[in-house]
């Protein structure tokens, strides 16, 4: 009977696993903390809506626009837009972290996503159309980070 698994084959997982555990955690490990000029950046229905300090403590209600949804009854596709349903969600930024606390949505994935606190990290809510993401304190942006270098 041949044998299809050889000691080398087995030294080579053995060495991917590594690797890749090893680039995984050099990865985590140079993502970093925010810093004292990290901002919370808070996007509706495509366009900014707020840009906050991370550092300070504050609520925010962030009224979703004037859309039809999947969440919503459902309707007649011509129907005006004073019968459309408002959403809104509630972002919490509290002890250097920024959490989703409520939202108008049926599923809650925002929610349930729980408290982000590193640059690059976000929340989305889809049916709200809303986006709420940490950035470095730079304006510029466009720099080198641990992905893309």
């Amino acid at each position: 009977m041949k044998q299809f698994i050889r000691k080398a084959d087995i030294i080579l997982f053995i060495v991917l696993v590594v690797t890749g555990l090893a680039a995984s955690a050099a990865l985590t490990l140079s993502h970093g903390e925010a810093g004292s000029g990290a901002k919370v950046i808070i996007e509706s229905g495509g366009d900014l809506y707020a840009r906050y300090p991370l550092a300070e403590d504050r609520t925010v209600v962030v009224p979703a626009p004037k859309q039809k949804s999947a969440d919503a009854p459902q309707a007649y596709p011509d129907d005006p837009a004073e019968l459309r349903y408002d959403y809104y969600n509630v972002v919490v930024i509290s002890d250097g972290k920024v959490s989703v606390t409520e939202a108008s949505c049926k599923n809650q994935v925002c929610v349930k996503h729980g408290a982000i606190t590193r640059p690059g990290e976000s929340i989305v809510c889809l049916p709200n159309r809303l986006v709420v993401r940490i950035e470095n304190g730079s304006e510029e942006g466009g720099g080198y980070d641990s992905v893309t270098s």
